[in-house]
């Protein structure tokens, strides 16, 4: 079954970009194959003028269902990907310890996954992506599965981070509000096999306002996306 149908997409260094697309239309096949997880058919991923052909230290990748160890502590799955890459255990604490602090949680290093709630369990999953100083930070629905305070908590948490770091951010997402909030660029998917419909530049400020939700640019965005996606699964 064909999922993607020529998706023509570049992203400039140190943006923020959201894909947003009506639910079962590719957008997760599409980070992974960015991510280098798993193979495409034809055409060409490059990261910085050079060919994806698998996961790489360039790319951090922060899935929905959390996906942490579950024998592993706070720190230490932090630390993972830098125990892979062979840095020594007094440094890769040291990194995680500073990445925990980073996301709020400070004071957890040495609780386990299953004492977190799932908002503390996503920031260690953001913490860990972090933690190899990627390039590229791929985020598939990272919020999805949370409530809609927490949900927002770690949106505006994502977003600080962001003025940070600089990291370029490509974050999946079927939600209008969290796309029109967080991105500088929100690129629209069609139905299955997708491709691009439309990128829309958001034209908001960063940093982003707390009172965001009442410019009437974020609300005359967050209404044309809504009408684009409705048309698609209408």
């Amino acid at each position: 079954m064909p999922v993607l149908d020529g998706v023509d997409l570049s992203v400039r260094a140190e943006e923020f970009v959201c894909v947003l697309g009506p639910s079962g239309c590719g957008k997760t096949t599409l980070l992974r194959i960015v991510a280098g997880l798993i193979p495409w058919d034809s055409g060409a991923v490059l990261v910085n003028g050079r060919s994806v052909d698998g996961p790489g230290a360039d790319r951090g990748v922060v899935f929905q269902d959390f996906a942490l160890l579950p024998w592993a502590t706070v720190a230490d799955n932090v630390a993972f990907g830098l125990e892979l890459r062979g840095v020594d255990r007094r440094k890769r604490i040291e990194t995680a310890l500073r990445l925990i602090d980073a996301v709020g949680l400070g004071g957890f290093s040495d609780h386990y996954p299953h004492q977190l709630s799932g908002g503390m369990q996503q920031r260690v999953g953001l913490a860990r992506a972090l933690a190899i100083d990627p390039q590229i930070l791929l985020l598939d629905e990272p919020f999805g599965s949370l409530d809609s305070l927490t949900r927002r908590l770690l949106q505006e948490d994502l977003l600080t981070l962001h003025e940070s770091t600089r990291k370029t951010v490509l974050l999946v997402t079927h939600s209008v509000d969290e796309a029109a909030r967080l991105g500088d660029r929100v690129v629209l998917l069609s139905a299955r096999p997708a491709h691009v419909l439309e990128v829309v530049e958001t034209g908001l400020p960063r940093p982003r306002p707390p009172h965001i939700g009442s410019d009437p640019r974020f609300v005359e965005l967050k209404e044309h996306l809504w009408t684009s996606v409705k048309r698609l699964t209408g």
